[in-house]
């Protein structure tokens, strides 16, 4: 384990940063890091605790990227020796005995540059946003085609791969795992609990923020990606302008020219939700709240991407889509 280390980025987490360091237990030593800017006192708190903390030079425009790769750098710097890195996330706690399993699995499957295993919310049950957020992390495990930003990754591939895109401000982490299969490694994601995320989402504004920028990286991933072999996020782009643009804007026009056939156009949405319900294998009641703002969400992420298409034909730098409380 003496060839691992870690990163960890946040700002104003405050008591999450706290619990995500302490987390660390043995690797504190070996861990760097890097805040964005925080107006409370996870610096400190960081430096009180042990790790290695650096400010992130906030001159350039803030994203997630940027904050991850000058982690990494720090963390080259200071061991110069390490072969793995775990990245995570500010608000995230490590669960007992990840780390071990990841590097046992990396150490045991040299094709494979990036692992990462199960990540739950810490309070499910708090809102319906956290709940949605927990839905989310569930994903299938094996052989898959990218990672979250929880991950565990080989120094050398990721060197190689040149890091994560600094000007991205979302789904960086799919996109680095579109370069590194391309070079010819694979990602994984194994059935081992790996940490707790604490959302803290309360309100429905945040919700829909946070799946704006969702469309938006759909946007701009497909704008990377989307061509064979890889088709990255275009499907997603499609079903999201589909349910969040071209029918809303069919039903207004039906709605003027013909409202009969307007208003029974109107009947996809719950006709969607109903098949979302019938299809999942979930609770009733949360299958219905999932079907309900999964439909609701695809507004959203056509927003998101109209805002990427805008920001492109405008030439405007990207700015940051802050869904978090400050």
């Amino acid at each position: 384990m003496s060839n691992l280390g870690v990163v960890i980025i946040g700002r104003n987490e405050g008591e999450r940063l706290i619990r995500c360091i302490q987390s660390l237990h043995a690797y504190i030593p070996v861990s760097v890091y890097v805040d964005s800017a925080s107006t409370d006192n996870s610096l400190k708190s960081a430096k009180k605790l042990g790790v290695h903390a650096i400010v992130l030079d906030m001159s350039t425009p803030f994203t997630a990227a940027r904050a991850r790769n000058a982690g990494f750098e720090a963390l080259l710097n200071l061991f110069p020796h390490i072969e793995l890195v775990q990245f995570v996330d500010g608000d995230c706690e490590l669960l007992h005995g990840w780390l071990e399993a990841g590097v046992e699995f990396l150490q045991q499957n040299p094709g494979v540059a990036v692992v990462s295993g199960v990540l739950s919310e810490r309070f499910p049950q708090k809102t319906i946003y956290n709940m949605l957020c927990d839905l989310e992390w569930k994903m299938p495990t094996g052989n898959v085609k990218a990672c979250g930003g929880n991950a565990m990754m080989r120094v050398s591939a990721f060197k190689a791969a040149g890091g994560f895109l600094e000007t991205i401000i979302a789904g960086e982490e799919p996109e680095l795992c579109v370069r590194l299969r391309g070079q010819g490694w694979k990602i994984w994601h194994i059935n081992v609990r790996m940490m707790l995320h604490d959302a803290n989402m309360t309100t429905f504004i945040q919700w829909w923020t946070r799946t704006m920028r969702a469309g938006y990286a759909f946007a701009e991933g497909r704008h990377m990606h989307g061509l064979a072999p890889e088709f990255h996020w275009v499907a997603e782009s499609k079903r999201a302008l589909c349910w969040g643009l071209y029918f809303p804007l069919s039903i207004l026009f039906l709605l003027v020219v013909k409202p009969v056939l307007g208003f029974l156009l109107l009947l996809v949405y719950p006709l969607q939700m109903l098949r979302l319900v019938l299809k999942s294998r979930l609770p009733f009641k949360v299958a219905s709240l999932q079907a309900i703002f999964h439909t609701i969400g695809k507004f959203a992420e056509a927003l998101g991407q109209l805002k990427f298409f805008y920001n492109r034909w405008q030439k405007k730098s990207t700015q940051l889509i802050e869904y978090k409380k400050k």
